[in-house]
């Protein structure tokens, strides 16, 4: 008997651990799957006879899908429960991957890339939901939620290296392929390791979700459409003012209906609407802060792929470290709403400072100092305005919780990346070849990144409540 106590706790730990690593690869792989592409977008168009302004859409048919579907995921996991809905997104993406890795047209290409959106739709909520379930109650919640963090960066840095890697010694449909044994070891491992996780009594609001679905659709459409074809072209504006409508009729129908897909009483639930706010602008100025670096790594200072992805580790491992062992201590010192304030600031410093990139600039001088301060901002703002977003909401509204803040997330990227690419190509991001009209423009955007971080920043400020002191015991866990 005095062995067995421990025995079944060590058990319980590991499965609990395992757990996390099977979550974490959830967020590692939809995020991979949005950078894994870029490498190897030359060889589809040839491939598959990609219009030179359509190839933009293997990547936006992924982007469109995933944040259309982020809250119709998250509602389904509470209805059907956590663990079931993961497992459906995962079967969901290997059916996407393998219908692009296929493709023999752009079509099929185009839509396995909204399958695979979906399913990342359906795993990125119920992933976020099973991590509270898991932890719930435990010490380990801060760290728990610190290593969930840093596999976004790690699988945006990721993707580009094995994109490149996979591109040349594979072949291009591989970038899709390789999600097929991924997927294959989750589905085997989440039935034994996850828990079933509780589902809600009610009944799924399909006009809700419809309209919330394709509303999201068309409003992301237009955002990520109209760089390519004009702000004030008959599509982009049709599309948005589309969106825009179908969103007010979502929400005149959640104020009606007894059993909403989003309860709208949700967002006065103190700090999860500011939280929500902050989430959608840290996304809304990272993004493009990536994008236009990549950019400017290969366009303006000549590295190429690999090296690129090699300047953009001390990034990354930046972030994981201050995720995963700084932010916590922070936060359970100073609290989550300051920690995301201090942290967006950070990153409109580093973005202002990134700014001024030149055009006969060097890597060393250029990029790495100021790209870490943005890491420390980054690493600061996500874990606590995401906790703060998660944590406010009743357990059993954990999954409508967690879709609401992934589409806050993956929306503000969306708009971020269209409104600052639009602006970088007005001044000279249009101009390949001349390193110096493009250092122009890639200036531009990072400058309006900066912008929009310390928007956030105000916003945070201003919006975030001041929550109870947590007793000293509960600290740890209150912190996130």
């Amino acid at each position: 008997m005095t062995t067995t106590a421990p025995a079944a706790a060590n058990a319980t730990s590991s499965r609990r651990w395992l757990a996390l690593g099977l979550i974490a690869t959830a967020q590692f792989m939809v995020i991979m799957d949005t950078s894994i592409i870029g490498v190897a977008l030359p060889k589809i168009q040839t491939a598959l006879g990609f219009d030179p302004q359509d190839l933009s859409w293997v990547f936006n048919a992924y982007v469109v899908a995933f944040a259309g579907l982020l809250l119709l995921g998250g509602r389904l996991s509470d209805l059907f429960g956590a663990r079931h809905v993961f497992t459906a997104g995962w079967a969901i993406l290997s059916v996407g991957s393998l219908v692009a890795g296929l493709a023999d047209g752009v079509a099929v290409e185009l839509t396995g890339r909204a399958i695979q959106g979906a399913g990342s739709a359906l795993i990125a909520p119920s992933a976020l939901t099973l991590l509270f379930t898991v932890f719930d109650g435990s010490k380990d919640l801060p760290k728990a939620l610190a290593l969930y963090g840093a596999a976004a960066p790690a699988g945006g840095t990721a993707g580009v290296f094995l994109g490149g890697v996979l591109t040349e010694w594979a072949s291009w449909p591989w970038v899709f392929l390789i999600n097929l044994p991924v997927a294959a070891v989750v589905l085997l491992l989440t039935p034994s390791t996850m828990p079933a996780g509780a589902r809600a009594r009610g009944s799924l609001d399909l006009a809700g979700a419809i309209t919330a679905t394709v509303g999201l659709g068309a409003l992301v459409f237009a955002v990520v459409r109209a760089p390519e074809v004009g702000w004030t072209a008959g599509s982009t504006v049709l599309a948005g003012l589309g969106g825009l409508a179908l969103l007010g009729a979502f929400v005149a129908l959640q104020a009606k209906l007894r059993q909403p897909l989003m309860r709208l009483g949700i967002l006065r639930v103190p700090n999860l609407a500011a939280a929500n706010i902050a989430q959608l602008l840290l996304g809304a100025a990272w993004i493009p802060m990536f994008f236009f670096l990549s950019l400017y790594l290969q366009q303006v200072l000549g590295l190429g792929a690999f090296a690129s992805g090699a300047a953009l580790l001390p990034l990354t491992v930046t972030i994981m470290i201050g995720m995963v062992a700084v932010a916590p201590k922070l936060i359970a010192r100073f609290g989550p709403n300051t920690m995301t304030v201090a942290g967006l600031a950070t990153l409109a410093v580093g973005l202002l400072w990134l700014s001024r990139i030149d055009a006969n600039g060097s890597f060393l001088v250029d990029v790495l100092p100021a790209s870490l301060v943005t890491a420390a901002g980054m690493a600061m703002a996500f874990i606590p305005s995401l906790g703060t977003a998660l944590s406010s909401a009743a357990p059993e509204e954990g999954g409508l919780a967690a879709g609401i803040v992934n589409t806050s997330y993956q929306f503000g990227s969306a708009l971020g990346l269209a409104a600052m690419t639009a602006l970088a190509a007005a001044l000279g991001a249009d101009q390949v070849g001349n390193p110096a009209e493009l250092t122009s423009g890639f200036s531009a955007g990072l400058l309006g990144a900066a912008g929009i971080a310390a928007v956030g920043a105000v916003a945070a400020k201003v919006l975030f409540g001041t929550p109870a002191a947590a007793p000293a015991e509960e600290a740890d866990v209150v912190a996130v």
